[in-house]
């Protein structure tokens, strides 16, 4: 047990960090614990080709089951990690057990935020995150039926594109004056919104959701301007970190468990990596919490490097994706304070990128069905060179 690493999670961050720590010539005993019944497993899948019955159960896992037997990684599933003895130096199981570890990792995620509002518990009603959602959802989809998605998210987005292309009737209802408001600025909400509706979805802003209707089951969702019918209700207004192992056991927290720059918690002993942190960001200036993929991959493998005593500081530039119908949404950097943005190529085209600019720096780009104008924003947001906007916006002039 002298050098045995336990993880707790099972996403990206908990199945990357695992294989990451034999790249790194961890040779000591590795476990995995999950609360969910399955190896660690994609978890952007779900809100699209999952949802639409493109995927397999087995399709979405991040490596097969026998890849951990190979590595020699084991894996505890479908039990959940009570509490952390950090004197002790163990984990306590719900099934009773302990597991003494050397180091833990903590890649516990997020969890969808809860809407507490009258009938929220009503049957019919979905929250979005894990593949048991999804299912039970896919059990109640049909053509024709009424589906309200509340939350004009990427999740909000990217289920009501599912649905709609399943002969479905869909409503979105976001609470705020847009759509992607948290991620994008006006142009990439108004271009989305515009196609959403021209595949015959409605989507309504400004809608404040007070009430879900019905006395066993979900038959409309009330709204401050009325209510709308619906057989099948489906929340995504966003997620917070599962901290609670965390702040149990006395680790520092603050909007996520606080690590710094090489995924250590305020226990020397115990990292985290992935949705669950808040952690610096030395491209940035300033601490953040990341909810992405990309977040979840690169810091665990920054953990996984430290946990075996080497020393690699975590600082990429956060990047994101949406797929919806045959469009590609790409953002690259953080918009939040931009004071500018100007736009590259035609919106009408169905290929155009957004730029976001303070102080005349380059500080985040959205790219539609511009891959290569992604890759190259990428690059020169993270230089923080100063942005020439004639050439940005110039669509005859490569952008690397």
């Amino acid at each position: 047990m002298s050098d045995r690493i336990v993880i707790v999670g099972g996403g990206h961050a908990a199945g990357v960090a695992a294989m990451s720590l034999r790249e790194h010539g961890h040779t000591g005993e590795i476990f995995v614990v999950a609360d969910e019944p399955y190896a660690p497993y994609q978890r952007p899948p779900l809100s699209k080709n999952f949802l639409a019955g493109q995927m397999t159960r087995e399709q979405l896992l991040l490596k097969p089951p026998k890849s951990y037997e190979e590595k020699q990684i084991t894996l505890r599933l479908g039990l959940r990690v009570e509490t952390i003895d950090r004197e002790g130096s163990a984990v306590r199981l719900g099934d009773g057990t302990t597991l003494e570890y050397a180091k833990l990792l903590l890649a516990t995620g997020s969890r969808p935020r809860r809407l507490n509002i009258p009938g929220a518990t009503l049957a019919g009603v979905h929250y979005f995150r894990s593949l048991a959602d999804v299912e039970a959802i896919r059990a109640e989809m049909a053509p024709g039926k009424r589906v309200v998605v509340v939350g004009g998210g990427y999740i909000g987005l990217e289920v009501a594109a599912v649905c709609v292309k399943a002969g479905m009737k869909v409503t979105v209802l976001e609470a705020g004056s847009r759509i992607l408001n948290r991620v994008s600025g006006p142009p990439t909400a108004e271009f989305f919104a515009s196609e959403h509706r021209s595949q015959g979805v409605e989507v309504r802003c400004n809608a404040c959701v007070e009430a879900i209707e019905g006395t066993e089951r979900a038959v409309a969702v009330a709204t401050r301007d009325g209510s709308v019918a619906a057989d099948l209700v489906i929340i995504g207004v966003g997620i917070e970190p599962a901290i609670e192992l965390a702040v149990a056991a006395g680790l520092e927290c603050d909007n996520g468990i606080v690590v710094d720059a090489y995924a250590c918690t305020s226990d020397s002993r115990i990292h985290a990596a992935g949705d669950c942190t808040n952690h610096p960001n030395a491209l940035l200036g300033r601490r953040l919490r990341l909810e992405s993929v990309q977040n979840a991959v690169d810091q665990a493998r920054a953990a996984a490097a430290n946990l075996c005593g080497k020393q690699h500081a975590y600082a990429e530039l956060p990047w994101f994706w949406s797929n919806q119908y045959d469009l590609r949404l790409q953002i690259a950097g953080l918009s939040q304070g931009y004071d500018e943005f100007v736009l590259r190529g035609n919106p009408a085209a169905r290929t155009f990128s957004v730029m976001y600019l303070r102080a005349g720096r380059l500080l985040a780009a959205d790219t539609v069905n511009a891959p290569r104008d992604h890759l190259a924003l990428r690059k020169l947001i993270a230089s923080g060179a100063e942005a020439d906007v004639a050439r940005l916006t110039d669509t005859t002039i490569p952008l690397g």
